[in-house]
């Protein structure tokens, strides 16, 4: 009778409490569009929402996380500070965005997973048509040395050059290269460090330009020139900005997560060489190394740490362990072993795909956010495929409860990391470029990304715009506006090729 009074008045008190917030709110006129989860004690008692707690964040914990990046930023930028900041804030040497001139038949490549891309884009004016394969990278590639690597790479090119006859001519070509770079000129970029699932030897250090070349050279069978590296972030950036001259920032939120966005020449220390050109530089912030000393653990719950210390690259990457697709299924499926270990899920029963690390997939959070909340039909198909016996449906509310923590977590911590670049940027109006299979799959970050960045951000108009195959259609921009510029050059009696597009 005791515990029945209690629980009947922790919900009385968070009824009240919800209440109050909700008329200061219609007061001041300020009420957040963000959709509220209910309190979690409420819908399921104080052992689970002890459990949970860590999840979920404050607007104070997001705001010191806005200030911690911001700093790291900061440091990344300056030759004095780069050697110890985590986020590296690399230069990329893009200082123009296509001008509609561009024409032409361009090969660009993209690796940034398991899955391999070889295009054919032709541009022409804002028409833009592309042409594309996918190759596969397997396993023991992904973890060999990084000759069989770019062999693999090249075998790839030729396949699809071969197929659409253009073994005849002379192709430049555009390489987005989803993976922490440091940068010395457009076609110059050397490893720092290999994350994905990727532990290729012999790469790191080195020019993964320089490389394929390599690889290209001892085939002999083709004619492929690469004018340009970028990385995905860069390339959804170009890929908007070709329609869209307010795009000024690039984001990925996919298998991993990154970030671009166009600075101030003046601030970019780290930059060599002084080509002429625009007053701007778009950087490469490699922002999922942020909290890599330490500046997240206050948010870091045991789920982050078990999900870091299984991981291939333990202690690094700390922030896009919180944020992207890789990791955020097996966050939840800790989660819920944890509650299902102290009798809260399932009846305590388990199987072995749910005690098996990574068996939870990522997509299984989209099914259950998207899921009828009357039966849970997919929530329920999910679990009898993990063979677990008996799911009620409470049970699924509760899965739903904590996948929509994590996916608000992990939404909410992005918007972070964009309100912290359009409040460095300081421009009123700023479209954000975004690609990666999270984004655009799961039912409610979008929604989630918008509404909280407004809160981190006020004052700021702001879109985020789809980017439309930016890995694929970017590449080959950024070789386009290389090879206007090489020919404008050849054109006035300069023959060397600039290192700023």
């Amino acid at each position: 009778m005791l515990t029945a009074l209690l629980n009947l008045l922790d919900v009385l008190r968070d009824w009240v409490t919800e209440m109050f917030h909700f008329i200061f709110s219609l007061h001041v006129g300020q009420v957040d569009q963000v959709k509220k989860l209910p309190p979690t004690r409420r819908l399921f008692g104080r052992k689970v929402e002890n459990i949970l707690r860590p999840l979920d964040l404050s607007d104070d914990d997001y705001h010191t996380v806005m200030q911690s990046m911001l700093d790291q930023m900061e440091r990344g930028l300056g030759a004095a500070t780069n050697d110890t900041a985590p986020i590296k804030m690399y230069p990329t040497y893009v200082r123009a965005v296509p001008d509609g001139t561009e024409s032409g038949e361009f090969l660009a490549l993209d690796l940034g997973g398991t899955n391999f891309r070889v295009l054919l884009v032709t541009l022409k004016g804002q028409e833009v048509k592309m042409d594309s394969k996918i190759f596969l990278i397997p396993q023991h590639i992904m973890l060999g040395s990084g000759k069989h690597l770019f062999d693999h790479i090249a075998e790839c090119i030729y396949r699809f050059v071969k197929e659409h006859n253009l073994m005849e001519r002379k192709l430049p070509l555009g390489f987005t290269f989803s993976f922490p770079c440091r940068q010395k000129g457009l076609a110059r970029a050397m490893l720092t460090t290999w994350t994905k699932g990727f532990k290729c030897e012999g790469v790191e250090g080195h020019d993964i330009v320089a490389l394929l070349h390599e690889a290209i050279t001892r085939r002999g069978d083709l004619n492929v020139e690469c004018l340009a590296v970028i990385n995905d972030t860069v390339g959804a950036l170009m890929s908007c900005a070709h329609t869209d001259r307010k795009c000024a920032v690039g984001i990925i939120l996919g298998t991993g997560s990154n970030a671009c966005y166009i600075e101030k020449l003046e601030k970019v220390e780290m930059a060599e060489g002084n080509e002429p050109g625009p007053p701007e530089m778009l950087i490469n912030t490699e922002w999922g190394a942020f909290g890599d000393d330490g500046s997240l653990d206050f948010i870091t719950t045991d789920f982050d740490r078990q999900v870091d210390k299984h991981s291939i690259n333990a202690g690094k990457q700390r922030y896009e362990k919180f944020i992207s697709g890789m990791y955020m299924g097996e966050i939840v499926r800790l989660a819920l072993e944890k509650l299902r270990k102290n009798g809260l899920l399932f009846g305590g029963e388990g199987s072995y795909h749910m005690a098996t690390r990574g068996r939870f997939y990522t997509k299984y959070v989209s099914e259950v956010e998207s899921d009828d909340t009357d039966s849970f039909p997919m929530t329920k198909q999910i679990f009898q495929e993990l063979e677990i016996e008996t799911v009620t449906d409470q049970d699924c509310r509760l899965v739903r409860h904590v996948c929509a923590l994590v996916s608000r977590r992990a939404a909410f911590l992005s918007s972070a990391g964009v309100a912290c670049i359009l409040n460095k940027m300081k421009r009123p109006e700023v479209t954000v470029a975004v690609d990666g299979s999270l984004y655009r799959f799961h039912p409610h970050f979008h929604d989630l990304m918008m509404e909280k960045t407004r809160v981190l951000a006020p004052g700021i108009r702001y879109k985020f715009m789809l980017s439309e195959d930016g890995s694929g259609k970017g590449a080959a921009l950024v070789a386009a506006v290389a090879n206007r510029i090489l020919a404008e050059q050849k054109a006035k009696g300069n023959p060397e090729t600039s290192s700023a597009v």
